[in-house]
């Protein structure tokens, strides 16, 4: 397999970028090309021993900003180490891209260079959600930042996709799919969710019925469907709701002689806690829709994010997740068209 990671996207780019590929390199046998500038990269990569066949540097002169206007930046900046990532992804010279790049770029990237696959009206962000109260660890979040308004055949797809990536890659049998909702009754919610609903209803999913968001981290379900609008908002929330209580329960246990001594003997757990809301073990968000494995990094991305993300992204491609989406579309339509 061959892995294309944008060696210039991210705040943390590129030495974050380059040591996250040289720790995943050590641990999987598929080449890695990071695409940048050269001397930069090539300069990170001195510090490190790895070996020179499985690491290649794919020169690129330009690089695409987080203040750039993403559509205007893809079509105009086309020696960006994004667009010639995408490009590579597009003419089969790699398997998946990775990036922790400008959002929107990334989106516009994935439509005007890969396309869309056909029958898919919009693709989404899936991110993994990490649940406190079950054994299976992670639910995923569709959409969770790519379109803010939706039509109830793209909430119908999102469960749909989100599905087949939560059993291809994550090794979920028969995945649970639930609505985001004000209510858990079928009569709640604007006029494009109801008309969700009964989609989902008909489709051969494992639909639940609608979630209210506060059952979210219980893990009531699989897959959670909802617009981009409110995944982001979802997804916002809980990561600063997370580390605020990270936060203040360090404040409590150091604020007096025995509190230390009990943080002291609760080290392990409080660092077990740490790691289940750090978003740097769970990898990137897949970019569900587009004709090509793509996953997107968060901005700030460390080098542990930068490994995970590259070993979590293998069986996204192995499992040739978007091949099985295209040829589940037609199911889709069928439900959307059924009389």
């Amino acid at each position: 397999m061959r892995i294309v990671v944008d060696g210039m996207g991210g705040d943390n780019a590129p030495a974050a970028i380059v040591q996250g590929c040289v720790e995943a390199a050590a641990l999987i046998p598929h080449q890695i090309f990071i695409v940048g500038e050269e001397t930069q990269i090539k300069k990170e990569l001195k510090k490190y021993k790895y070996n020179k066949d499985q690491i290649q540097v794919i020169h690129a002169s330009e690089v695409i900003t987080n203040e750039d206007a993403p559509v205007r930046a893809v079509r105009t900046k086309i020696e960006s180490s994004m667009v010639k990532g995408i490009t590579m992804l597009k003419e089969q010279e790699a398997d998946l891209f990775i990036s922790a790049g400008n959002t929107g770029a990334i989106m516009a990237g994935g439509l005007f260079i890969l396309g869309r696959i056909q029958g898919i009206d919009r693709p989404a962000i899936a991110a993994t959600y990490p649940l406190l109260r079950s054994k299976r660890g992670v639910s995923l979040l569709v959409d969770s930042g790519a379109n803010v308004e939706c039509k109830p055949n793209n909430l119908l797809e999102y469960g749909a996709m989100g599905s087949i990536y939560m059993q291809k890659v994550l090794n979920v049998d028969n995945p649970t799919v639930g609505l985001v909702n004000v209510g858990s009754e079928e009569s709640k919610g604007t006029t494009i969710v109801k008309a969700a609903y009964e989609l989902l209803s008909r489709s051969n999913l494992n639909f639940i019925g609608n979630i209210e968001a506060r059952d979210i981290p219980k893990g009531v379900c699989d897959v959670i469907v909802c617009d981009g609008f409110v995944g982001n908002v979802i997804l916002k929330l809980s990561e600063g709701l997370a580390w605020n209580i990270l936060k203040l329960l360090k404040t409590k246990f150091t604020s007096g002689m025995v509190s230390k001594m009990g943080a002291l003997l609760l080290s392990g757990k409080f660092k077990e806690l740490k790691e289940l809301f750090d978003y740097s073990e769970y990898g990137g968000a897949p970019i569900l829709g587009v004709k090509g494995a793509m996953i997107k990094m968060h901005g700030s991305s460390s080098a542990n994010a930068v490994k995970n993300t590259i070993l979590k992204g293998v069986p996204y491609a192995e499992n040739k997740v978007v091949q099985v989406i295209q040829d589940s579309v037609l199911e889709l339509e069928e439900v959307m068209f059924r009389e």
